[in-house]
């Protein structure tokens, strides 16, 4: 039992909450499934979350951080009760720094709120989930939310600088970019305040564009509609959204928005940002393309009022299909984008075999899906359909070389899939984070990973398997295998341009083999590459094909520049990664998909580890078909990396990743 009197002296006058209709108000959010919280506690500061969390941890009471309620994947149920801590009054923008673009403000800080202050002095916010109106900053944190304009600017953690948070055991911890060792922003950000409740964030900002030029396309069919997202891409146009939207969805906006869109089978909206000269030129690229591709319907919005009449029906999707019935379930997967049209035929065939019809909702630049499903919930039957057919996409999604979700997070609703998608291994990796942080398992617990008892290994992977590894990576493999064998310390280095001082007597392990180019999807625009290659050597061989990375013109090996944290512009274009860690084992991360909010980040975690952490064998980038620009949080010029002794939370990191501190050991020692 939760000692209430002790817990109502440590918060504000009237802030706990634990009367039957309050306890009941927090026990869902907009997703399905319901559980009981003991305790609310309405925070007001970052202090009074300490103080709860310190007594949570202290009383071993499991705690739970929400923000407005809007998830849609049961992230914010208390499933072992506990103390809901609810940040909606840590409500204030504290600063608005034009001059360093940043602002920084409370969790409880509404998306649409701080977009609306910072146009008052010409900048916005990048991010832009759907639920913008409501959702809170901490939660967008919390989920990695994206939203339309994450095609051109990146999803949340493009745009974190740093996070303030109470940590599990109820210290409060500033974490930055800019801090040495293993990337800790990173981590937090679509943690799902699995590892620490967020109480301040530092975001990035941006000037407000220039111009902005919005069109509505209409297709004779879906799939005529996602191929056009690809020729738009191709021809080195890279739209501020590109969302597409088919008839049943279409429709249902009409009935309630009546935003004006046309009585075809599906629609492209297409808004477009920048100089007006540029803006004129790709706008013109864009018609044709579209008219190529069997557009029946070309129009641009003539004003602002017009441009935001065609936003409100997109934004509207969700709410229109819910005036067809009591429930709408809104799944959320996502495909790298030439398998659009697969996933469109796959969705179709899902429906017709549960009986159910589906609204189809695309980021489609990204390929994240929203297919939307209303329903009656006190229907048992049909809700068991719906069910199903949502796990059923999200098996097709992961079948095609995709993810379980792009922005809407794992919670409770997907745990078990994430065995489709992870080894054994990977989510071994996982646990062992959230337990180095978070030992005795009290925040936020039983979301993100497969349950024991929920038998992980009879749901098998069904993702397609990952390419092998090259005669060199095997090598090294076996070479770290034979080392962990023996507990041998090992040095882990590459080209030697960096880690110059190092002791002697250790087994060097060098990277500088792995040169090989794994995989060039050049339809979905990624590269995989092992990392011993050099950036110098690799940059020429792309733009000779008109492909382009945040690449330096430098030496040293590509794994050097990420593990030293030496040309963090790379940050923005890591998709996944492939980790030799310090027993043998080899764990999976990411993908070659653009959205990807399923499971912790390691990939951006290895940015400063300096190597103690694991071995890079290779990264998946995300390409460019025209130089890029930084547009989020990561400063442009490359920097030297310098090591550092390492925090106590490096530490508890290590220990999940190699707890006998066999990589790198001096940085630990």
């Amino acid at each position: 039992m939760i000692d209430l009197e002790r817990l109502k002296r440590l918060v504000a006058k009237d802030s706990l909450l634990t009367r039957e209709a309050d306890i009941a108000s927090y026990s869902y959010d907009a997703a399905l499934d319901r559980a009981r919280p003991d305790a609310v506690v309405l925070a007001r500061s970052a202090e009074e979350v300490r103080r709860v969390v310190e007594f949570c941890a202290r009383n071993l009471v499991p705690f739970t951080a929400r923000g407005a309620g809007t998830n849609l994947s049961g992230g914010c149920i208390p499933l072992r009760g506990g103390v809901i801590l609810a940040l909606a009054r840590m409500d204030k923008i504290l600063e608005i720094d034009t001059g360093r673009g940043l602002a920084v403000v409370e969790p409880g800080v509404v998306n649409l709120k701080l977009q609306q202050e910072l146009e008052k002095a010409g900048y916005f916010y990048a991010p832009d989930p759907a639920s913008f109106r409501v959702s809170t900053i901490g939660g967008n944190i919390a989920e990695n939310a994206g939203g339309p304009r994450c095609l051109k600017y990146g999803v949340t953690t493009n745009h974190v600088l740093a996070l303030e948070a109470a940590m599990p055991d109820g210290t409060l911890q500033k974490f930055s970019r800019e801090d040495a060792g293993p990337d800790m922003v990173s981590l937090l950000v679509g943690a799902e305040g699995t590892l620490g409740v967020v109480t301040k964030a530092w975001v990035n900002i941006l000037p407000l564009p220039e111009n902005i030029v919005t069109f509505l396309a209409g297709f004779d069919s879906i799939e005529a509609a996602v191929e056009t997202v690809a020729s738009i891409i191709a021809r080195g146009i890279l739209p501020r959204a590109l969302e597409a939207m088919d008839k049943t969805t279409v429709d249902s906006v009409e009935a309630y928005v009546h935003a004006g869109y046309p009585e075809t089978e599906a629609v492209l909206l297409i808004e477009l940002d920048g100089p007006r000269a540029e803006l004129a030129m790709d706008a013109k690229v864009v018609e044709v393309l579209c008219r190529e591709r069997g557009a029946v319907d070309f129009r641009a919005a003539e004003s602002a009022a017009a441009r935001e009449k065609l936003w409100e029906g997109r934004r509207g999707a969700y709410a229109a299909m819910a005036r067809l019935a009591p429930n709408v379930m809104v799944e959320d997967g996502v495909v790298p984008r030439d398998k659009l049209p697969d996933i469109v035929k796959r969705i179709r065939e899902i429906m017709a075999r549960h009986d159910l019809t589906a609204g189809l909702l695309f980021h489609a630049g990204d390929g994240n899906i929203h297919p939307n499903v209303a329903y009656d919930e006190r229907n048992e039957e049909e809700t068991k359909r719906v069910k199903r057919a949502g796990y059923e996409i999200l098996q097709a999604c992961v079948e095609l070389g995709g993810s379980l979700s792009g922005e809407h997070g794992i919670g409770l609703d997907k745990r078990r899939a994430m065995a489709w998608l992870f080894t054994p291994e990977t989510l071994d990796l996982f646990r062992r984070i959230k337990k180095s942080l978070d030992p005795d398992d009290l925040a936020n617990p039983d979301k993100l990973f497969p349950l024991t008892h929920e038998a992980e290994g009879k749901l098998g992977l069904v993702k397609p398997p990952a390419p092998g590894f090259s005669e060199q990576a095997l090598y090294l493999i076996e070479k770290v295998k034979e080392g962990a064998a023996t507990g041998k310390k090992m040095a882990v280095c590459g080209s030697l341009s960096r880690l110059k001082d190092k002791p002697e007597g250790l087994l060097e392990v060098q990277t500088t083999g792995l040169n090989h180019i794994v995989d060039w999807d050049r339809k979905n625009y990624t590269l995989t590459v092992e990392s011993g290659i050099s950036p110098r050597d690799l940059q020429p061989g792309l733009a000779r094909e008109n492909f382009f990375a945040h690449l330096p013109d430098a030496g040293g090996t590509l794994g050097g520049l990420l593990a030293t944290k030496c040309h963090l512009p790379l940050f923005d274009d890591i998709l996944g990664m492939r980790l030799l860690l310090a027993d043998g084992s080899v764990v999976e991360l990411g993908g070659k998909v653009l959205k990807n909010v399923a499971g912790y980040d390691v990939p951006r975690l290895m940015l400063g580890s300096w190597g103690t952490l694991g071995i890079i064998l290779d990264v998946t980038l995300k390409l460019y078909s025209r130089p890029p620009m930084t547009t989020g949080a990561i400063p442009q010029a490359p920097r030297q990396g310098v090591p550092a002794p390492a925090g106590p939370w490096q530490r508890k990191i290590k220990l999940a990743f190699d707890p006998k501190n066999l990589f790198n050991p001096w940085f630990f020692e």
